[in-house]
């Protein structure tokens, strides 16, 4: 494996499909040491297609570690407000986000809990009126990874540390296409694949889904003129872009209120630097009144706690369990990653680009029809071999939409 070779053509997915990066944008890379070799190729690739300004903002996991441990209670009281502002200026002046995490799935696990969730609203509430730039799409966002050490040993412990960092990279190229002779062509052709259900989905115009495997047997009523998206996503001035790299799902906005059954997680979770492994929840009326988690029912309580929208779904997510990132049997302890070999749902915030005309009312006015609305957006997996999903449209018809892990449709 040319690891060199492949970090080019990911830096030009990232900055040709990814972020499609056009003459006068600016480009905000948030990173740590482990992506500095990638934002570097980045960051020349974009000027090289006329970006006017590349902003840095350096993230390194042991500081963060630390803050939680040594710091004062005074320190998570508060989001500095010249932080949010000068965030907001650059949205407004056209800079569009690249996060490239180097994820650990355990990073927090030695800080107080209680510490961490205090922190995590704090946060959250300050970033509010801002959220609606990525949520909205009203600037063009991307995340994309890159392996750490702790990652590394996270997904391979049974590896020397040198030969699990090449597996993963290799792991890592195959799930975003990069191992292919043309990342950016063969991204154009997963996006046509991934619009034809999406079309197939938005033709149908169910009135809600059903979730049926071991542990889960949920009704999910969808907004009235939801949307379902899958691929590119389209920004405020109309470029396309790519959120997530990789992606295998197509997604849609689920009823705040109409949600009801169990649901069984199929995948561990890493959230807020921690674990939870074998949970569940039951809905009634969309919101979670019952749950539970062999590992990290705290962290789940606390991100239920967070506000009331944390207790109801912003999204449902449909990936064939017969997808590249699944069929390579690793477990990657990442969102980014494990949300792509599975269906899942969302806890929180839902996105306005599945609501038609979301973008023409307030948001009060969405929720009114069934938008949710939080300080979070939590994804989790529950889909697999063993899970069928179908739609059911207004006139009671029943179609399987995924069976056995494939696609039926």
């Amino acid at each position: 494996m040319n690891i060199e070779k492949n970090l080019e053509k990911y830096a030009e997915l990232i900055v040709s499909t990814g972020l499609n990066i056009q003459p006068g944008d600016a480009v905000s890379i948030r990173f740590s040491v482990d992506g500095l070799e990638l934002a570097r190729k980045v960051s020349k690739k974009a000027y090289e297609k006329g970006a006017k300004n590349v902003d840095l903002k350096f993230n390194d996991d042991q500081m963060t570690l630390d803050c939680y441990l040594y710091a004062s209670d005074e320190a998570f009281e508060s989001v500095p407000q010249y932080q949010v502002d000068y965030a907001e200026a650059q949205f407004k002046d056209n800079t569009h986000v690249l996060a490239l995490i180097a994820p650990n799935p355990d990073l927090l696990k030695p800080a107080d809990p209680k510490r961490i969730a205090d922190w995590s609203k704090v946060v959250s509430l300050a970033n509010k009126p801002i959220q609606k730039y990525t949520l909205q799409n009203i600037v063009k966002w991307t995340i994309a990874a890159v392996p750490s050490d702790a990652w590394v040993e996270a997904v391979f412990p049974e590896l020397p540390l040198s030969d699990g960092r090449d597996k993963l990279w290799q792991a890592v190229f195959d799930a975003t296409r990069v191992s292919t002779d043309d990342p950016v062509a063969a991204w154009e052709a997963h996006d046509q694949a991934l619009k034809a259900h999406e079309s197939f989905l938005n033709e149908a115009n169910f009135e809600k889904l059903l979730f049926e495997g071991p542990g889960t047997d949920l009704e999910v009523y969808l907004v009235e003129n939801h949307r379902w998206m899958g691929g590119s996503s389209t920004h405020s001035g109309g470029d396309r872009f790519f959120p997530n790299i990789p992606t295998e799902e197509v997604f849609s906005m689920p009823h705040a209120d109409k949600v009801n059954g169990t649901l069984r997680a199929t995948m561990p979770l890493s959230v807020r630097g921690q674990l939870v492994d074998d949970f569940h929840f039951t809905f009634k009326d969309g919101k979670v009144v019952d749950f539970d988690a062999g590992v990290g029912k705290q962290i789940l309580q606390d991100l239920l706690d967070t506000d009331e929208g944390a207790r109801h779904l912003g999204e449902v997510a449909l990936v064939a369990d017969n997808s590249p990132i699944s069929n390579t049997g690793i477990l990657f302890k990442n969102t980014l990653f494990d949300e792509n070999a599975s269906c899942h749902f969302a806890l929180g915030a839902s996105y306005a680009e599945n609501l038609k005309d979301s973008r023409e009312r307030t948001e009060e006015e969405n929720r009114a029809l069934g938008a949710n609305d939080s300080l979070i957006h939590v994804d989790f997996m529950v889909g697999s071999a063993d899970v069928t999903v179908s739609g059911v449209t207004f006139d009671g018809e029943t179609v399987v939409l995924l069976q056995d892990g494939e696609w039926q449709i």
